[in-house]
């Protein structure tokens, strides 16, 4: 719960400018808030491994409880088999999530943010600002209070439509709110003054004269329509193609769909180019014949020099027509290829969730056993740097399959292969009580090597 915490807070500071002050309402931010959590997982299961471990064997070693199991006769590695089995059981539970529910997190995460970041301001009417947000409307409010509702010194200009002709209106004070269906925006005007102008020489007005008007009024009350300015939600549909909202099956599925296409554009290419490039038919080899001679001539060893360059002429001209030809045929085939290596390596990392919370409670049982440190201090600092350390490789290495850089299975894993040695050299030094982190060890070990140069020093004198 801490770590989701914290993670939930990046989350809020990451898009606060998105959110706030568009006006949604609190269902919504709580759905949003609850599918960041849902996609958080990946990130805050192996973290809270790490440090729930860290600061249980710290624990139990900062009250020399370890201590009393040892000298019981129980190894340490005995003693953290119990949680190892609970880990395992949560590793394997982590990776039915990962396949079962995190696409369908990540899909409705993704394009609920979407359509929040795109939703427009709720800030309608700023203060000394010509504003458009709504259809056929011009608004300015001179000064708002701090409520937010009460306006002062406001101009609205409406524009000629079939519902009626142009206007324009003044008023001293005004207050807006919302209707209780949320479909208008209500404006209550008072003390204000509207002109408008009326053309003639129609049915309502047959003197072909224009007419103005102008009339005063103490309070009215206008509406003005929502309906483009409210939350709409997007089709999910538009999102569900991506990697990350699919599960194993669909991510096989597209492996092999991508396989099939470029294995079919690949030969359409080569269709395409043989007509460019096969210049002489080779006739079949004849049973009746024994010997070949090779043959050591060119196209170049024939005709003089105006017959060359018309060779040469001809070869740059059929060069750039393939190159033409190919360049988009290029693009689509490299698009392929990058799909099908992004799906691999996407399908990849459904498994290194839950192998990488095994991997992690390696590091942090051991090390909780060496530092002999709980609660939140040192285990805190201890769990975050092996967690950015295991993070950072695991972005590059995940980033670096999917450009290509390196293979599916290598960038989804190296992560897990770097820090598993790690956990099992810790394992090695808790279970053979090192004093890896005591820090008098090393100021031991530097004083007696400083007196040893000195003492050479002196010998070299």
């Amino acid at each position: 719960m801490i770590v989701m915490f914290v993670l939930l807070m990046l989350f809020l500071w990451k898009y606060i400018d998105d959110l706030i002050g568009k006006g949604f309402e609190i269902p919504v931010i709580l759905e949003l808030m609850l599918y960041a959590s849902a996609t958080n997982v990946a990130m805050a299961l192996p973290l809270s491994v790490l440090l729930s471990s860290i600061m249980t064997y710290g624990s139990l070693g900062e009250n020399y409880e370890l201590v009393a199991i040892k000298s019981a006769g129980i190894s340490l590695n005995r003693a953290v088999y119990p949680m190892f089995v609970v880990v395992v059981l949560l590793s394997v539970s982590a990776f039915f999530f990962s396949d079962y529910m995190l696409p369908k997190a990540n899909l409705k995460y993704f394009s609920l943010l979407y359509d929040a970041r795109n939703q427009k301001s709720a800030n309608f009417l700023p203060e000394g600002v010509f504003s458009n947000s709504f259809p056929n409307f011009t608004i300015r409010v001179d000064k708002k209070d701090e409520d937010g509702q009460t306006l002062h010194g406001l101009t609205i200009y409406k524009k000629a439509t079939d519902s009626g002709p142009a206007y324009v209106m003044k008023a001293k004070t005004g207050r807006m709110y919302r209707s209780n269906d949320n479909r208008y925006l209500v404006i209550e005007l008072e003390d204000g003054i509207s002109y408008s102008e009326q053309p003639g020489g129609n049915n309502f007005n047959p003197n072909p004269r224009q007419v103005f008007t102008r009339s005063r009024f103490k309070s009215r009350r206008d509406k003005l329509d929502l309906t483009g300015l409210a939350f709409k939600r997007t089709d999910e549909n538009g999102f569900s193609k991506a990697f990350q909202m699919m599960d194993r099956r669909l991510l096989k599925d597209t492996m092999r769909l991508m396989s099939r296409l470029i294995d079919s554009t690949g030969k359409a290419n080569y269709q395409v180019t043989t007509a460019f490039i096969k210049y002489f038919s080779i006739p079949a080899k004849s049973d009746a014949l024994k010997t070949y001679v090779a043959y050591k001539h060119g196209a170049m060893d024939y005709g003089d020099n105006s017959a060359k360059s018309s060779y040469i002429t001809n070869a740059i001209s059929e060069a750039r027509s393939i190159q033409d030809l190919m360049k988009a045929r290029a693009d689509r085939m490299d698009e392929l290829v990058k799909n099908r290596r992004s799906a691999y390596a996407q399908y990849q990392v459904k498994f290194t969730l839950s192998v990488s919370c095994i991997a992690l409670f390696l590091i942090g049982a051991p090390m909780g056993a060496i530092i002999r440190k709980g609660g939140l201090g040192l285990p805190v600092v201890i769990s975050v740097i092996f967690f950015l350390l295991f993070y950072i490789i695991k972005t590059i290495g995940e980033k670096s399959a999917h450009e290509g850089s390196l293979s599916g299975i290598v960038g989804a894993w190296i992560s897990i292969i770097v820090i598993t040695p790690i956990g099992i050299f810790l394992s090695y030094k808790a279970a053979t009580d090192s004093a890896l982190f005591d820090m008098e060890l090393y100021k031991r070990f530097f004083n007696n090597l400083f007196k040893l140069n000195k003492k050479e020093d002196g010998v070299e004198k």
